[in-house]
C-alpha cells in the first residue's frame, strides 16, 4: 500500500482530501505564546483579526521531528510506501524534518519525501496525479520520480490587494522595493525554483486587476494540462471568485475546475483579497 501525506500548507479542500484518502500534517501558527494548528484549531479569518489588532503578522512553525514520526510509525509497522510532500525548503524547515524523522525511524528506502518547491495547490496538483498514480498501482519511487520531473511544470501565481501582510512577514525579498513607494500597487506573485518573486504590478480596483491577471493567462491556460485548474483564495468578494470561475468556464478547456480556501499558514502572509490560477503547464 502507498500513503500520500502532506502538510497543511496544500490548501486542498476537505473534499479532495476526503476523495483522495491525503493525510494532512498540520503546520503551526503562533499568535503571540498562543500556538494553533493551521486549519484544526484556527480559521484565517481569526489570524486576520489578530494580525490587524497587533500590526504584524503571525509566525508559522514547522511540525517537529518527532510530530512527523508519529504520523510515519504506523506506516512502518504496517510495512506501506509512503509519499510525503511539502511546501517549498525555502519556506519552511517541514521538509528537513520530514527527511530526519524518515532516518530516525530507518525507514528511507520506504519514505519519499518531495519538496514541492511551491506552496498552496501549487502542492495539491502534485499530490492529486500522486494519488491518482497509487491508484493505478505504481511504484512509490516511480511516482516519486515522476513528480519530482513534474515540478518545474506546475504555475503557480496569485495577486495580493495589500502589501500590507507579506511585507510584514518578509516571506517575499522582492516585495520589499515595493514598500515605501505606492502601497495601493497589487502585486503578481510566482512562484519561481521555489520562491516567491513579484513577477508584475497592477494598480486600480481589485476586481478590476483580477480581470487582467486571468485574461493574460489565456494563452497559457490553454496549453496547460486538461485535467484540472485550482482557483485559490483567501477570503475575497464572492462576486471576483464567481467571475473568475466563469471565466474559465467559458473557455470550455478544464476536465475540472477547482476551488479551494487557503489556510492560515499561507494566507496569514498574503492576506485577505488574495487570489490565485494555479496549473500544469502542457507538453510543448
Amino acid at each position: 500500500m502507498i500513503k500520500i501525506i502532506t502538510d497543511s500548507t496544500c490548501d486542498l479542500s476537505n473534499e479532495l482530501i476526503q476523495k483522495y484518502d491525503i493525510q494532512v500534517l498540520p503546520l503551526y501558527v503562533n499568535l503571540g505564546d498562543e500556538s494553533f494548528r493551521d486549519k484544526e484549531d484556527i480559521t484565517v479569518e481569526q489570524v486576520y483579526e489578530w494580525s490587524d489588532k497587533h500590526k504584524t503578522t503571525p509566525k508559522t512553525a514547522a511540525a517537529s521531528i518527532g510530530e512527523v514520526m508519529e504520523v510515519l510509525e504506523p506506516y512502518k509497522e504496517a510495512g506501506d510506501d509512503v509519499i510525503i510532500f511539502s511546501i517549498s525548503e525555502s519556506m519552511s524547515s517541514i521538509n528537513q524534518n520530514m527527511r530526519l524523522a524518515a532516518q530516525e525511524l530507518e525507514y528511507e528506502d520506504h519514505i519519499f519525501v518531495i519538496d514541492s518547491m511551491n506552496l498552496s495547490t501549487g502542492i495539491g496538483l502534485q499530490i492529486i496525479e500522486a494519488c491518482e498514480m497509487a491508484q493505478k498501482g505504481m511504484a512509490a519511487s516511480d511516482i516519486a520520480d515522476y513528480i519530482n520531473n513534474l515540478r518545474p511544470k506546475v504555475r503557480s501565481s496569485f495577486v495580493i490587494d495589500t502589501l500590507v501582510y507579506l511585507a510584514r512577514g518578509g516571506r517575499c525579498s522582492s516585495v520589499a522595493a515595493l514598500i515605501g513607494g505606492v502601497l495601493n500597487i497589487k502585486p503578481k506573485i510566482v512562484v519561481e525554483d521555489g520562491k516567491m518573486i513579484v513577477a508584475k504590478k497592477y494598480r486600480g480596483p481589485y476586481k478590476k486587476v483580477i480581470k487582467q491577471y486571468v485574461k493574460e493567462m489565456e494563452a497559457d491556460l490553454l496549453k496547460a494540462r486538461k485535467d484540472r485548474v485550482f482557483i485559490t483564495h483567501t477570503p475575497c468578494d464572492d462576486g471576483i471568485v464567481d467571475g473568475v470561475r466563469s471565466y474559465l468556464e467559458e473557455l470550455d478547456y478544464f476536465d475540472e475546475i477547482l476551488e479551494t480556501n487557503a489556510g492560515c499558514t499561507v494566507g496569514s502572509h498574503c492576506g485577505p483579497n488574495t487570489l490565485g490560477v494555479l496549473f500544469i503547464a502542457g507538453d510543448e
